[in-house]
């Protein structure tokens, strides 16, 4: 774990000394200093050592003699013990992007001639005469320490490179990798990782040998320039170099991992991390985090925060917003309640990617009060709210219904002087009046949404067919249709359902219009209608065909036109192909688990199919029932059907009310179940006795 490094506040004797331009910067003076260097959770130490000047010397060899009596200690040794501190010494975390310019800005520091020395050599001109004429006054016996306080205190790598140069030629090669490992950090302070990979490659030149202080300070700059993908190649040829990465940075390295994708080798290093027991900073749990939300693996996310938990480590912000923008994705907006609630209870104030992130969780779960609070809260404290949480807000409202709060929005935004509609907004409105039948509010939105200069697209559109269609309003359908035409827009296949649909709402003599459009639209879908409308017979070519168009229809539009079609079948007469439409919809796993059976209970489940599509699988699964009967099968105890309690999405029908109408006029033995919703039992027996008194078939309705 990171350590604090001491900043001295204490000052220091100091005794006369020869004086002369040399002698200027050899001052006799008492300098203790503790210095230490942190990245990735290791530490560059430079140890504590005193400097006195001999007052007997009339020509000093060096700027300062070290006494100290761990001059010895190896300063490239990344687990040297901490120095001890004195009393007037101030705690400074070394994480602190701050901690450098504290230790420069101290008393002591500032007193420095060494530090005095890396001023001077930052700012003067990039030239090896006058770097050499502001070092010259170290005279010919440098110390390897001097030259590494002087490198560190500086911020200009460029003249470090320069100094580098100069303190080769006075101090002993085996200490040359010392100075790089330090002018490499000067690169990763800047950010300058194209810089720090030259001045490996002269290090290799050179004939000096890379350390794990020199890999890790690359691998940590090419982390902080954001270059992932380069810090993993520079941790993978560590072995090559005969460098084996310690603890730390492998800990390090799970979350460089997290950042590339690399799940597997992220995994490995976390599992390692566990079982050996590293310290795993809180950045290493957010990126683990953030790695498996971004990849929809949300239970991982949270086995990870309780990872954090079991190990002692305190999430941070950062571990939060990770969290809450996991479960936003996953629409799990209790989970993401429960984590913002702990947040709170931890101390820690939401910041504007916390709003977002809990906006998105409760918006795309639907949880529109929880939705409302978070924006009236952001609202409250000045947060400013950009189009994309806005329309995230809309699009909640337009899937919930929630109209009042919608509007009142859409004027807050309009008058927030800061955010303007875009066409997203105006679609996500348009839509919600349209699933409304709201006809008069849909067209004066898109009024609105064409004054302002905005054109519609095929989404638009498709949503004033959808409420056209439910309006029965064949005209406006085809004048719809001719603008998408005009305006060179291709009808995709959500397009081509709703016209779909609006064909199976509206009166048979004027179907004919709306067939004429899904012709030019699609014609395969037109192939198949053109079967129905005509009661053609010959049912294999009406499957070949039904086959083909269902091959070229987008997955997530098949089950609707499934739907629409089996409708229209049953709207015009044609029971045949709409029991062909839904055995092909099985056939192609367009439905599925449609029925259940166990020993208790056989169910047909009815769920999100239309109303005709419903009809028609319950007319097949009595027929079926019948069939079993027949053969000597005994039913079950209990029979049930499930239509769920809610409406299809495209029918202003609900399939419970339609059922229970259905089931009386076949005076069938299913009745509600009391504390089922969109449940209808019957007992094997009564089943059996209206199976047996019935016909052959049951008819769908008209």
């Amino acid at each position: 774990m990171a350590q604090s490094y001491p900043l001295s506040t204490s000052s220091s004797s100091s005794s006369s000394s020869p004086s002369s331009h040399a002698l200027y910067y050899r001052k006799s003076i008492a300098i203790t200093t503790s210095i230490s260097f942190s990245h990735s959770s290791r530490h560059f130490k430079l140890l504590n050592f005193s400097y006195q000047l001999s007052p007997f010397l009339s020509k000093p060899k060096t700027l300062l003699q070290a006494t100290n009596t761990l001059q010895d200690t190896k300063l490239d040794d990344p687990v040297a013990k901490s120095p001890s501190l004195s009393k007037n010494s101030i705690w400074v975390n070394p994480k602190s992007p701050r901690a450098k310019q504290l230790w420069k800005n101290s008393s002591h520091a500032i007193s420095s001639p060494l530090a005095k020395l890396a001023k001077s050599l930052d700012s003067c001109n990039p030239t090896s005469e006058h770097v050499s004429e502001i070092l010259s006054v170290l005279g010919d016996d440098v110390l390897e320490r001097d030259a590494v306080v002087i490198l560190n205190a500086m911020v200009n790598p460029y003249t470090a490179l320069l100094a580098v140069d100069y303190f080769k030629q006075k101090i002993k090669p085996c200490s040359h990798v010392i100075l790089y490992n330090v002018t490499l950090k000067l690169f990763r302070e800047v950010k300058d990782f194209e810089g720090a990979e030259k001045l490996f490659d002269e290090m290799l030149q050179r004939g000096i040998h890379p350390n794990l202080i020199t890999f890790s300070t690359m691998i940590s700059c090419a982390s902080m320039c954001s270059f992932p993908h380069k810090a993993v190649k520079w941790f993978e040829m560590m072995p090559s170099f005969g460098c084996e990465p310690d603890n730390n940075l492998s800990s390090s390295m799970i979350y460089v991992y997290a950042r590339t994708g690399n799940a597997d080798m992220a995994l490995k290093l976390y599992d390692r991390a566990k079982a050996e027991k590293w310290h795993v900073d809180t950045v290493v749990f957010s990126g683990l985090i953030k790695m498996f939300g971004m990849s929809g693996n949300y239970d991982e996310c949270l086995n990870v925060y309780n990872d954090m938990k079991v190990l002692g480590a305190k999430p941070n912000l950062v571990t939060y917003n990770a969290l809450l923008y996991a479960m936003g994705r996953a629409k799990r907006a209790r989970e993401a309640k429960a984590i913002y609630e702990e947040m709170i209870d931890n101390g820690l104030s939401p910041t504007w990617p916390t709003y977002a992130a809990l906006l998105q969780a409760y918006c795309r779960a639907r949880f529109s009060k929880n939705a409302m609070r978070v924006y009236k809260e952001m609202k409250e404290k000045g947060k400013d709210i950009d189009v994309v949480l806005y329309n995230m807000l809309f699009d909640m409202c337009a899937n919930v219904g929630c109209v009042d709060e919608a509007v009142k929005i859409f004027e807050d935004m309009k008058s927030s002087g800061t955010c303007r509609p875009d066409k997203f907004t105006y679609a996500s409105l348009i839509n919600m009046y349209s699933c409304l039948s709201k006809i008069s509010e849909m067209e004066a939105m898109f009024n609105e949404m064409m004054e302002s200069g905005f054109q519609p697209d095929v989404i638009v559109l498709t949503s004033l067919v959808h409420c056209y269609g439910k309006a029965k309003r064949a005209d406006d359908v085809v004048k719809v249709f001719s603008q998408l035409m005009d305006l060179g827009i291709s009808p995709d296949g959500r397009f081509c359902d709703c016209v779909l649909y609006a064909m199976s709402q509206v009166p048979k003599e004027e179907s004919g219009k709306l067939a004429g459009c899904i012709e030019k639209a699609n014609p395969m879908l037109g192939s198949v209608l053109r079967y129905l409308m005509k009661k053609h017979e010959g049912g294999e070519n009406f499957r070949k065909e039904a086959l083909e168009l269902f091959n070229s229809t987008e997955p997530e539009v098949k089950k609707s036109m499934c739907n629409c079609l089996i409708d229209l079948c049953v709207n015009l007469d044609v029971p045949d192909r709409a029991r062909d439409l839904l055995d092909l919809g099985l056939t192609l796993r367009i439905y599925t688990d449609i029925q259940s059976r166990s020993q208790a209970k056989w169910s047909l489940h009815l769920k999100r199919l239309s109303v005709g599509a419903a009809l028609t699988a319950l007319s097949v699964w009595i027929n079926d029932l019948s069939k079993a009967l027949e053969l000597g099968e005994e039913l079950p105890p209990l029979l049930g059907i499930n239509t769920g309690h809610g409406k299809h999405r495209l029918s202003d029908k609900a399939l419970p009310t339609v059922f229970e109408s259905y089931l009386k006029e076949l005076k069938a033995p299913f009745h509600k179940a009391a504390n089922m919703d969109g449940w209808f039992l019957a007992t094997s027996e009564a089943a059996t006795s209206w199976l047996q008194s019935r016909g052959s078939t049951v008819a769908l309705p008209q």
